[in-house]
């Protein structure tokens, strides 16, 4: 099924393995802090806490595995601290990203970035690929009630831009993120964060691209 823009008023993107490629900085600044407080997580255990709100991820793992000497905050900071190292020494953006952005806003469309990073993060990334600019709203999950997969962020977005849920577009790389998106009533690209595991639910979302480039590409044929 072809994508035609004129269709949409706006496109909302995710953060988080969309825009930058994060999701390998957030296993390793999980797994430095967890180890550090004696709780032996790995890469492979975070696959099951893609696309939640950090301080839902601390629940989580604090929940089902439990450590001490740190509180969930404490260690929910360290977490925050470590990835803003790591995506100032790593930050670069993702295939097709700049392209992408720079095709959109050259259309008129409103862009917005709805992710469940904290803002100390949206700044982080937007300041580390230069692409602030881009950008009509960035909001933060943790300013809601609930994280993805609550539509409660996208829904804040598209309010803030002044468009209509169902005039919007949203280009996500997760399950959660897609349900997310899809239960805004927003349809969904889905361009799958490569570190994830193959994951045939993503198949929910309406549209599903390799990389942004590729998601350029269909775009521009309309």
């Amino acid at each position: 099924m072809e994508i035609n823009l004129s269709e949409y008023e706006a496109v909302i993107f995710d953060m988080d393995g969309v825009l930058i490629d994060s999701e390998p900085l957030w296993k390793i600044a999980m797994e430095d802090v967890f180890r550090s407080v004696g709780c032996s997580l790995t890469k492979q255990d975070f696959q099951k806490t893609v696309g939640l709100r950090l301080d839902e991820v601390i629940e989580y793992w604090y929940k089902h595995t439990g450590w001490e000497n740190a509180s969930p905050k404490e260690v929910e900071d360290a977490i925050v601290q470590r990835m803003v190292q790591l995506l100032k020494e790593n930050g670069t953006p993702l295939t097709g990203v700049i392209e992408t952005l720079d095709y959109l806003k050259s259309t008129g469309l409103k862009i917005g970035l709805a992710t469940s990073s904290y803002e100390i993060l949206i700044n982080t990334v937007l300041e580390a690929l230069s692409i602030r600019h881009f950008f009509d709203f960035t909001h933060s999950a943790e300013n809601e009630a609930f994280g993805k997969p609550h539509p409660a962020v996208y829904l804040s977005v598209a309010e803030r831009l002044g468009v209509q849920p169902t005039q919007c577009l949203v280009i996500e790389d997760s399950l959660n993120g897609i349900i997310s998106g899809k239960a805004a009533r927003m349809k969904v690209v889905c361009i799958p964060e490569k570190s994830h595991h193959p994951e045939p639910k993503l198949s929910i979302a309406d549209h599903q691209f390799e990389d942004m480039l590729l998601f350029l590409q269909e775009v521009r044929k309309i």
